[in-house]
């Protein structure tokens, strides 16, 4: 099978010769130290072609608003932000951090409570043709090669608080709810465009994500998310569906989230991520939702794969192919991003058991 068809088989709960699996940053991007690791490792080959990965990525163009549009919003430290290259096309400053890929956010519309003013602020222009120039192109020519294609489409309440501070938006939400229904309706705006297109263009996946959960529940109650986070969501899945009903819609959210898995499948969310096996137990949301829903990831990124041993990893490995694809509905691949701390055995011990692993049917 070609890893394009092994996808679509896996989330349509079909047979497949092995499960899907690849590193997460494959589709969102390494950490610095992960990167250099594949570098030195899999020259000269890049990291995909090494392990043969399943799926890769495509993304929109760069933008070409220039930054300096955000010097009023950005205080007394402006020239320093802009100079520096450190401020998004959203107007976020993002401080690079002292250890390793950690930034720290500087929320440009923190502490802004007239909303006449805040409906002045200017928006990236993800809405305009030449930012999908050439997209559909590149798709093609991936999926020409074998392999299944996503496109990340963003977040809604992650990007709000990037913009808004996270306690000024859980203020808003309580206190001044029309404040939060704004932000949220322009980020989820321009997340439904990028969705729309993604489709248009042929991906297999788009992605979506908040993470909205700890370790140890949500971070809400869930009939607020239900209000405020829910409604945008369908409205972003109802966008690819109407595009492409054939392409798969998935969600991310980190920690305890199994309280809102029924509310996804119905509005339509095909795959969650990252099931973390510290949050939840991925056999058991297996066995509960498997049916309705697909899963990716679900390998410990806190625990197993940054301090366990090879042969850790490959316990856990084939413990999920056992327990959760069985009968189709999983991507491997570690619940998150590659911490520092994971050594190169560990990488090459989780493909070798995903790769050695038989998928059970049924």
């Amino acid at each position: 099978m070609s890893s394009r068809a092994r996808v679509l088989a896996a989330l349509a709960h079909q047979p497949t010769d092995r499960v899907p699996r690849l590193l997460y940053e494959e589709v969102i991007g390494y950490t610095p130290p992960i990167e250099r690791l594949l570098r030195e490792k899999c020259a000269p080959q890049s990291a995909r072609d090494y392990f043969d990965m399943d799926i890769t990525r495509v993304g929109f163009n760069p933008t070409l608003l220039p930054r300096s549009r955000f010097v009023e919003w950005l205080g007394p430290e402006a020239d320093t932000a802009l100079a520096g290259g450190e401020v998004d096309e959203w107007g976020v400053w993002r401080r690079r951090g002292d250890f390793h890929h950690f930034v720290q956010f500087e929320p440009t519309l923190r502490a802004v409570h007239d909303f006449a003013r805040l409906r002045e602020y200017p928006w990236p222009d993800l809405d305009q043709p030449y930012r999908w120039e050439g997209v559909r192109e590149r798709v093609a020519a991936l999926q020409a090669r074998g392999l299944a294609v996503a496109g990340y489409a963003g977040s809604v309440f992650e990007r709000s608080w990037y913009l808004r501070g996270l306690e000024d938006l859980m203020m808003d939400m309580v206190t001044a709810p029309e404040v939060a229904h704004w932000l949220f309706e322009r980020t989820s705006a321009l997340q439904q465009y990028a969705a729309a297109q993604f489709a248009r263009a042929g991906v297999d996946i788009v992605i979506t994500g908040d993470d909205v959960a700890g370790q140890h529940g949500m971070l809400m109650k869930l009939d607020m998310w239900r209000e405020f986070l829910k409604p945008r969501l369908a409205a972003t899945v109802r966008a690819v569906k109407e595009v492409r009903p054939e392409t798969f819609c998935f969600y991310h959210s980190d920690g305890k989230v199994d309280a809102a898995i029924p509310d996804l499948i119905e509005i339509g969310v095909d795959i969650l991520n990252p099931v973390q096996p510290e949050c939840m137990d991925p056999a058991a949301v297996k066995r509960r939702f498997g049916d309705r829903l697909s899963f990716w990831g679900t390998v410990s990124v806190q625990r197993t794969m940054p301090f366990g041993t090879p042969d850790e990893v490959r316990a856990e490995v084939r413990a999920r192919v056992r327990d959760v694809a069985r009968g189709g509905g999983l991507i491997l691949g570690p619940a998150h991003v590659l911490g520092p701390e994971t050594p190169w055995a560990n990488i090459v011990a989780f493909f070798e058991a995903a790769d050695a692993s038989p998928v059970r049917d049924g």
